[in-house]
């Protein structure tokens, strides 16, 4: 690794590091250690880098210092009078070309360790970004899930608050679902988008990873510590590119069992639900908290949409066959209005629609089933 290399980087940053992470000590001006390999990796280069810089600059500043004071005009000095040297502009030259290779190696190494996939990794997760909440999928484990801003941080949001209210500490920084990895276990992320460019950044676990639509980056890590780890989308991705956090929440290999466990019996849980009765009742408390985690952040709370973005849903006039179509396969008018079709399954799909219909304003009476939105695929 590229810090066996650059032991005097250690040695001489030690007592200048900073012992936690930033967000656990808001006047650390130094970048995080971080809690992997990669990010201790980054964190040893940048101080490496810091003080060769921090050398130069006390050489070439302190030679034209003395310069300036040793040969001022009011001692008498006389400027010599030459063209060039070449032995001086050769020193110029190779000195600099020899720090950069110097500097280049370590560099490389870093990169290359950060690149590197292991054989086998201990979890996968599939992660893809969407406009504006992140999916998780395990493919081991047969866990999926949507991550979202946590709704005590868009409730303030919205209300415009400038500062972060006191139920929420973190503001903008929460999520209803974190993703969960075990510590000292290699975590293999596959990174991927469905629509625009994003960029999955969690600053204590390394370097950030690119979420192209139609191409997947890879990025492997391995937590040392448990705690939870937080990050945001680090590519401007449209309006609510702001309220796109990322929290990576790291436990113990048994408490992940036990978590894989509990996700697994949720799922069957939930499964076994969707073939369970359907009346209004149902629809409008699954629906409720279906918008609350998928179309409250562009729709908002009250319904009132985002003026010039996001229609009101309140006193809509929207008829039940084009709502299923927008919210199925998206607007073509609206290219912001994403096609929760693959992303929803018909109960959920169904359940949001009668939410919509019967809520503030609203007050259709429509009872939109599964069965209808299934004809609408």
């Amino acid at each position: 690794m590229a810090k066996r290399l650059i032991p005097l980087a250690l040695a001489l940053t030690a007592p200048f590091t900073p012992a936690m992470a930033a967000e656990q000590d808001p006047f650390s001006f130094n970048m995080t250690q971080g809690v992997t390999a990669t990010s201790f990796d980054a964190f040893n280069l940048h101080m490496l880098l810091f003080w060769v810089c921090l050398i130069i600059g006390v050489v070439v500043f302190g030679a034209m210092a003395w310069s300036l004071v040793r040969h001022r005009r009011s001692r008498g000095a006389v400027a010599a009078t030459f063209h060039e040297s070449t032995a001086i502009e050769i020193i110029w030259t190779v000195v600099p070309a020899l720090i950069l290779i110097a500097i280049a190696i370590p560099a490389t190494m870093v990169l290359v360790a950060e690149n590197a996939q292991p054989a086998k990794p201990d979890v996968i997760v599939d992660v893809q970004g969407s406009q504006w909440k992140w999916h998780y999928k395990y493919p081991d484990q047969d866990i999926s899930f949507f991550s979202n801003l946590a709704t005590s941080s868009r409730d303030a949001s919205q209300l415009g608050a400038k500062e972060p209210p006191s139920s929420a500490p973190y503001y903008l920084l929460n999520v209803d679902n974190p993703m969960v990895v075990p510590v000292g276990k290699t975590v293999q992320i596959r990174v991927t988008s469905n629509d625009v460019i994003h960029s999955w950044w969690v600053p204590q676990l390394g370097f950030k990873t690119d979420a192209i639509p139609g191409k997947i980056n890879n990025m492997t890590f391995v937590v040392s510590k448990p705690g939870m780890y937080r990050g945001q989308c680090a590519e401007l991705c449209g309006a609510g590119h702001a309220f796109m956090p990322i929290v990576v929440k790291a436990i113990m290999p048994a408490a992940f069992a036990d978590w894989v466990q509990k996700e697994k019996a949720a799922a069957a849980a939930t499964k076994a639900d969707a073939a369970g009765p359907w009346d209004m009742k149902i629809a409008m408390a699954q629906g409720g908290k279906v918008y609350g985690s998928t179309c409250s952040a562009c729709h908002q709370a009250n319904g009132q949409g985002i003026k010039g973005t996001f229609p009101a849903l309140d006193g809509m006039k929207l008829s039940v066959k084009d709502h299923i179509h927008i919210v199925v396969h998206g607007s073509k008018k609206n290219p912001a209005m994403q096609a929760y079709g693959k992303q929803l399954s018909d109960r959920d799909i169904a359940a949001v629609i009668t939410y919509e219909r019967n809520s503030w304003n609203n007050h259709t009476g429509d009872l939109i089933t599964p069965k209808e939105v299934e004809a609408a695929r």
